[in-house]
């Protein structure tokens, strides 16, 4: 019996003491990260049969368990992911909000520095030092663009560095996790099934590390081994085997760092939709979703002022008599055919429309009969079979033969703020004046014959007398034949002569006039001179768009009314039309031009457009320019270029806020899951020093068993002597 209360006391003993090391590891890791409260487990020994019933042998430890949910776990690895991939997205679109909205660094105080240059250059066409300020300004407005640019260059440069590094981390996680797999089922294999506590927190601590970087799911294998797999289902850790991800250079694009996959032997680039979560999935999403769109915004912008700009700027005149030239450089698409293609296909793009423009990029793929064009943005798709082809704007033409499989990246605007210049150097070249200018060239007075007259005289052309030019010049005047060699004059400013004598040919002058008659005019017939009745009016003539100018632009022509109805033109490059009809209002063209006549024009008004030679103060072209500010020409003509910047800028900026608010709100919950599980696994050292009392007082409760049964002990062998 004394051997028996000896044994219980030591296995009392023994538990006490793995309880006190326990708790004593407890309170040491309580700031580890990763470690688990660990808890020993205890059973009753076998009961033995004593005839009379059974008694206790005694207690033994049959484990010490670590306090560990998985359910827990994988609710904290789905959150840090979430709030990983999140935080790393806001982080870095804070940087491109920062820039695009900042009051002086951005592009708004550029466009209106520049267009205040062009109206100050309306103001004052002639003025050298107006030119070379409207000069100097386009300048700095492609040196803004530029500059905005290179910032976005470089952080998508500074996103491949992080994505780089980002697969590296990954890659050694999955070696540490199998490597810990192994080394967990040897452990608890030399055990009997024990658990290997402080690995298997290691692992989790690793696999809570992992879900930092990427979002992965976990399948636990019978035997205690982690199956790890993230994007669509592509495993990362298999047992004791780990699967390396690698980067690799974008196929279509040199500047572009792509996530690969090794299988089979071969790397195979992931969709960047795959790899959600974690830091990397942030980078991913931030550079796809708000760093490419930002740059081909702010390359739309650029592209569809400079194309406007010049093609207004081509319909002008500068200061030496020129039609204007392009006035900044424009980008043209940038196209990259896959490295993996196998064909000879060669595309070009060119851009037909920049008001059609969007900001997404396009992936054709040839299928060996149909193309197919998918819009990034939004995943639109255009299938045709065929060459040329126009698409938002954009002109797509191939040579060569492409072959099934090949594909290509069209990326319309990504050049733009990046190629923007400003084409030429000599503030003279700016063309501020229009070509062109129209102007009434009927004379004040007209003669005609009255329609009774029987002789054969007729009445020439009125000319005006060399100034000054009479005050009576455009009072009416009749000349009348009181016989074939004396005449009469009525309605002259200075009474009305009579009976004066004719001579056949002879100038009659009168009222700052002079007429001849010709032929024999008869006793009774009548002559008349007066003003013409026409109240016509011809308007600036405006060039016709698009560019390029018709190459007879700054032919003079002259247009001519035969009737109210009817007109003649002469001077024009492709011969001289007669008779056109006149609708009153109705748009009149040639030769690349535009002008309206106002009133009522009457037969003999003639109105002329010609060469604006010597236009140096003319400011036509330059007023139109400056009105491009407030033009919507962007979007299918829906926004300005301001307002397109503008756009950009609350996108930005929305996003932005969104992504804080979110990232806000999935650190809140990935705090309330931390505690919650911490409340279940963390180690509490209030409770652990009760732990400890009550650990040790079992252990001086199980010695004072053992000094009873050594005393029973003694006492019979006493007895025995």
């Amino acid at each position: 019996m004394a051997s028996n209360i000896l044994s219980i006391g030591q296995s009392a003993l023994a538990a006490a003491q793995a309880g006190i090391s326990t708790t004593g590891n407890n309170i040491a890791n309580a700031a580890t990260p990763g470690y688990s409260r660990q808890v020993v487990i205890q059973g009753s020994a076998l009961e033995q049969n004593f005839g009379y019933g059974f008694l206790g042998q005694g207690t033994q430890v049959e484990t010490i368990k670590r306090i560990y949910n998985d359910f827990q776990a994988s609710q904290v690895r789905a959150a840090q992911s979430t709030n990983s991939s999140q935080s790393t997205y806001a982080t870095q679109l804070q940087q491109v909000d920062n820039m695009l909205a900042n009051p002086s660094a951005g592009l708004s105080p550029a466009l209106q520095d520049f267009f205040k240059g062009v109206q100050d250059l309306a103001a004052n066409p002639a003025s050298v030092p107006s030119r070379q300020a409207a000069l100097s300004s386009g300048q700095s407005l492609a040196s803004r663009f530029q500059s905005l640019n290179d910032q976005l260059t470089q952080m998508n440069q500074g996103v491949n560095s992080q994505i780089t590094s980002s697969v590296g981390v990954i890659n050694t996680y999955a070696q540490k996790i199998a490597q810990l797999n192994d080394a967990i089922t040897l452990a608890q294999g030399a055990s009997n099934g024990q658990p290997a506590n402080d690995l298997l927190d290691q692992r989790d601590q690793l696999m809570a590390d992992l879900s930092k970087e990427i979002q992965t799911t976990v399948v636990k294998q019978d035997d205690g081994k982690y199956n790890v797999f993230i994007g669509n289902g592509q495993p990362l850790v298999i047992g004791k085997q780990a699967y390396a991800l690698s980067t690799t250079i974008s196929p279509t694009d040199p500047s572009r760092i792509e996530v690969a996959y090794a299988t089979n032997g071969t790397s195979v680039i992931m969709g960047e939709n795959s790899l959600s979560g974690g830091n990397l999935g942030g980078l991913l999403a931030f550079r796809s979703q708000s760093l490419d769109p930002a740059q081909n915004a702010l390359g739309r912008v650029a592209i569809g002022l400079a194309s406007d700009f010049n093609a207004q700027h081509r319909l002008g005149q500068d200061i030496n008599g020129n039609l204007g030239g392009d006035f900044f450089t424009v980008a043209s698409p940038r196209v990259s055919a896959s490295t993996t293609n196998t064909g000879t296909g060669a595309l070009t793009a060119t851009i037909s429309s920049a008001s059609a423009l969007t900001t997404s990029d396009y992936r054709l793929n040839y299928d060996g009969t149909n193309y197919k064009l998918t819009r990034v943005t939004d995943g639109a798709v255009t299938t045709f079979s065929a060459f040329p082809q126009t698409i938002d704007g954009v002109s797509l033409n191939i040579t060569g033969t492409p072959a099934a499989g090949d594909s290509f990246l069209i990326r319309p605007t990504v050049d733009g703020a990046k190629a923007i210049n400003v084409a030429i150097s000599d503030p003279a070249l700016i063309a501020a004046a229009a070509p062109i200018r129209s102007s009434a060239t009927s004379p004040p007075i007209r003669s005609s014959a009255t329609t009774a007259n029987t002789g054969t005289g007729s009445i020439g052309t009125a000319s005006v007398n060399p100034p000054p030019v009479d005050a009576n010049l455009q009072q009416p005047v009749t000349i009348t034949f009181t016989s074939p060699t004396t005449f009469s004059v009525s309605g002259t400013g200075t009474g009305n002569p009579t009976g004066v004598t004719y001579t056949p040919g002879a100038n009659i002058s009168y009222n700052g006039w002079t007429v001849q008659i010709a032929g024999a005019p008869a006793s009774g017939d009548s002559f008349a001179v007066s003003p013409y009745s026409g109240s016509g009016t011809i308007s600036a003539p405006s060039v016709n768009t698009p560019p390029p100018p018709d190459a007879n632009l700054q032919q003079p022509v002259t247009i001519t009314f035969t009737s109210p109805t009817t007109f003649d033109v002469s001077g024009t490059g492709t011969g001289n039309p007669t008779g056109v009809t006149y609708t009153p209002g109705a748009n009149i063209s040639y030769n690349g031009w535009t002008v309206q006549i106002a009133g009522a024009p009457a037969s003999g008004d003639s109105f002329a457009v010609t060469a604006n030679t010597g236009g140096v103060g003319d400011s036509r072209n330059a007023l139109l320019l400056g009105a491009l500010q407030t033009s919507n020409t962007l979007a299918g003509g829906t926004t300005t270029y301001q307002g397109a910047y503008s756009q950009l800028v609350s996108s930005v900026g929305n996003k932005t806020n969104e992504l804080n608010v979110s990232s806000t709100a999935s650190g809140n919950l990935l705090t309330g899951l931390v505690q919650a599980q911490q409340s279940e696994s963390g180690v509490n050292l209030d409770e652990e020093a009760t732990n400890l009392l009550r650990y040790q007082q079992a252990y001086q409760a199980a010695g004072k068993v053992m000094q009873i049964a050594s005393q029973l002990f003694n006492t019979l062998l006493t007895l025995g002597n």
